[in-house]
């Protein structure tokens, strides 16, 4: 979790990633954001973000993504 924080922090230092659940909806993620956010999770966690991934509601929170990479975690296992 401490690496995804840190990711989304650098992007945009203003938003407090942990409180808000709306990160795609309300504008605060946009959709180079979430290109960046895909290949720095993909070499991370040795995992592979596909485009039937790519839906706002993976990207919506830091738990929708925790959520997706431990999906993915364990898909390649």
């Amino acid at each position: 979790m401490e690496f995804l924080l840190q990711l989304l922090s650098d992007l945009h230092p203003d938003v407090d990633f942990v409180i808000n659940h709306k990160l795609i909806d309300d504008g605060l993620l946009d959709s180079f954001d979430i290109v960046s956010l895909v290949g720095e999770i993909n070499d991370h966690f040795k995992i592979e973000i596909t485009a039937d991934d790519l839906l706002p509601d993976n990207f919506n929170s830091v738990e929708a993504m925790l959520t997706l990479i431990k999906r993915l975690q364990t898909e390649g296992d």
